[in-house]
C-alpha cells in the first residue's frame, strides 16, 4: 500500500516541483492533487518531499536498469556500454529543472549524505545491469569511480545548452580508460614499478569528487583498461 501512495504521491508532486522545489509546498499540493489522506502520506514519506526526490532519483535508476535489460550491447567496447548506461540514465531524468531541484536540495549539508547514498546506488545500478562481478577492492573502485564520473556528466547536463554532454561523457570515460592503461604499465614495468605508490595517490586525487567540478576530472574503474 505504501508503494501505491509513493507513487500516486510523487506523480501529482511532479507538477509543482519546477516552481516549489521539494519543498513543504510541493508535498502538500500532492497530497491535495493526488486526494491522499494527509495520515497516509505521511507514512509513506515521513520526510515529506526529501523522500518523494529519492523516490524519483529511484526512480530513474529503475528506468535505466529497465532500458538496459533491452539493449542492444552487442558490439560495444566496455567503454561504450558504460556510457550507453550513462545516456539511458539521464534520458531516464528526463526534466533538466526537476532534476536540478534534487541537486540543490542534496547539495544542503543536512541532506548531503541521502545524495551522496543516491549517486553511489546509481553507479551501482549500472555496474550491475552491465553484469559486474568483481569483487573485494574492484568492487568499490570502480563504482566510486563512476559515482565521480556521473556527478561531473549531470552539474554539465545541467547547464548544456548545445547538446554537448554526448562528447562530455565519451572525454570522461576516455580520461578513465587512458589513465587505468598508464597505472597497469607502471604495475607491470620492473623500471616503472617504484613509481606505482605515489602514482596511486594520484589516482585517488584525481577520482575524488570535489566541490567544483573539473571538466576533465578523470578516474578508475575498469582493471587493464578497454575492451
Amino acid at each position: 500500500m505504501s508503494d501505491t501512495v509513493l507513487d500516486a504521491l510523487l506523480d501529482a508532486a511532479i507538477a509543482h516541483v519546477a516552481f516549489d522545489g521539494w519543498s513543504p509546498a510541493t508535498f502538500q499540493a500532492a497530497i491535495a492533487d493526488a486526494q491522499i489522506a494527509p495520515a497516509l502520506a505521511d507514512t509513506a514519506c515521513p520526510r515529506g518531499a526529501v523522500d518523494l526526490a529519492i523516490a524519483y532519483h529511484l526512480r530513474g535508476d529503475a528506468a535505466m536498469t529497465s532500458a538496459m535489460a533491452t539493449a542492444d550491447l552487442s558490439g560495444m567496447r566496455y567503454s561504450e556500454k558504460v556510457a550507453h548506461a550513462i545516456r539511458l540514465r539521464l534520458a531516464a531524468a528526463e526534466d533538466k529543472e526537476i532534476v536540478r531541484r534534487g541537486t540543490s536540495l542534496f547539495a544542503l549539508p543536512i541532506h548531503a549524505a541521502d545524495g551522496a547514498k543516491l549517486i553511489w546506488g546509481t553507479a551501482d545500478a549500472i555496474w550491475n545491469a552491465l553484469g559486474d562481478t568483481s569483487e573485494d577492492v574492484n568492487w568499490y573502485s570502480k563504482r566510486v569511480t563512476l559515482s565521480a564520473v556521473y556527478g561531473s556528466v549531470v552539474l554539465f547536463w545541467l547547464g548544456d545548452e548545445d547538446g554537448a554532454t554526448d562528447a562530455f561523457i565519451d572525454r570522461r570515460i576516455e580520461n578513465v580508460m587512458r589513465f587505468e592503461k598508464v597505472k597497469a604499465q607502471v604495475n607491470n614495468s620492473a623500471l616503472l614499478k617504484p613509481f606505482a605508490g605515489p602514482l596511486g595517490k594520484l589516482a585517488d586525487m584525481i577520482k575524488a569528487p570535489s566541490k567544483t567540478p573539473d571538466p576533465d576530472l578523470p578516474g578508475i574503474w575498469h582493471k587493464g583498461g578497454d575492451q
